[in-house]
């Protein structure tokens, strides 16, 4: 049978493409994806060598920019989230970073929700503030924000959806169409969600950013970041960046994160199913003052997540009355709960984003993003939601023996 029968069929379903695309077997026929740790590769000739690096032969040249192993990932994800192309970084940040500094530069506008994680806040007025980038911050679900904000100078809009951690969500459609009447780009976090539930570009944006760290891995293993997108934006421009600037994964995490996606679509189904089943309980739990959770019938956006989310995810956060102590004793009497401030994991994990995640904004900047102090958030994993259940009972009072 020749390579030629191994191609990728463009109607190959999600889950397919989770598994088939991106593997090109080797000379020694291995069924397994490989892991090619190596710095660099060899040429043929003085000829080849100078081709490759000229852009005129495609191929492997060294790999902080070209490595086998990190090209399965990137193959699979691009299928799955129906881009072009996809660039591996590093981490989730190294991904937010790269796009922003390929794409913008001094004088340049861009506007971001105000609902996204901590330290991307961070990111923006702390370091590429310093490099002349104008931001505006603004309410991720309130259109009119966002139309006072974009203008002629806007070049990028940046959301999470659904948002870190009370899983507010933004229709996606509109505002890629706000981008699109001024000439931006909308860019779309798609952690929480991931292909198995969300598909971005499908509804007009034109990158999509991972941690994949979190749910694409699924086990919480390696630490890596991607930038999904078209061929010139993200084949060029942010490859282009990675390749000089080295934010780069490792051969190793790719191939962790490559058999990750393996499993994400039943990994991401169940989870949905379990943190469901929670968030029913503790809507019931008369120690709970509110739940957050898209899946919840009474959620705000409930018609935008029924339109763009095929499963509400993992993610579900609660508040408890009696601020940061409650929460923390909450947290504190739970035996089974991984107390973390990761996310994605089959293991459920649970944080106070106040004193972590959100712990470097400032009091203003937490209660203007809605973090409450009495705010926790889990990440509900794939253990049986009964056992969650009722470690979660323990932590708000209840008695076991």
């Amino acid at each position: 049978m020749t390579d030629s029968h191994r191609r990728p069929d463009p109607d190959w379903s999600l889950a397919t493409q989770a598994i088939r695309v991106g593997h090109h077997p080797t000379p020694e026929r291995e069924h397994g994806e490989p892991i090619f740790t190596t710095s660099s590769f060899t040429f043929e000739s003085a000829e080849q060598a100078a081709a490759r690096f000229a852009g005129d032969e495609p191929g492997n040249i060294y790999a902080r920019f070209t490595n086998p192993t990190t090209r399965i990932f990137e193959e699979r994800l691009a299928a799955m989230e129906g881009g072009e192309d996809c660039v591996a970084t590093a981490s989730g940040m190294a991904a937010i970073l790269t796009t922003f500094m390929a794409l913008c530069e001094a004088g340049d506008e861009v506007v971001i929700a105000r609902q996204v994680f901590g330290t991307t806040k961070v990111l923006f007025d702390k370091y590429l503030a310093k490099f002349g980038l104008v931001v505006h911050w603004v309410n991720l679900t309130d259109g009119s924000q966002w139309e006072a904000a974009v203008n002629e100078r806007t070049r990028l809009l940046f959301i999470e959806t659904p948002s870190n951690p009370l899983t507010e969500v933004a229709d996606i459609r509109w505002l890629a169409d706000l981008a699109h009447r001024f000439d931006a780009a909308l860019v779309v976090d798609n952690c929480f969600c991931t292909p198995a539930l969300q598909r971005p570009l499908s509804l007009g944006a034109d990158i999509v950013i991972h941690s994949a760290t979190k749910f694409l891995d699924g086990q919480g293993r390696a630490i890596g970041g991607a930038v999904v997108g078209d061929a010139e934006r993200v084949g060029k421009e942010v490859r282009g960046f990675l390749r000089t600037c080295g934010p780069t994964m490792a051969p190793f995490n790719a191939w962790i994160f490559a058999k990750g996606l393996e499993t994400l679509n039943l990994r991401m189904e169940a989870h949905s199913r379990h943190a469901r089943e929670v968030a029913d309980w503790l809507v019931a739990h008369e120690g709970v003052a509110r739940v957050h959770f898209p899946g919840l019938a009474d959620h705000p956006q409930a018609e935008i997540i029924a339109a763009q989310q095929t499963g509400p995810g993992a993610i579900v956060s609660f508040v408890v009355e009696g601020g940061r102590e409650k929460a923390w004793e909450v947290i504190n009497r739970t035996r089974m709960l991984s107390i973390t401030a990761n996310l994605g994991d089959t293991k459920t994990t649970i944080t106070h984003p106040a004193s972590t995640t959100h712990g470097r904004l400032s009091p203003e900047a937490r209660a203007e993003a809605g973090i409450d102090e009495g705010l926790i958030r889990l990440s509900v994993g794939l253990e049986d939601p009964q056992d969650i259940i009722a470690d979660l009972a323990r932590g708000l009072g209840e008695q076991f023996d």
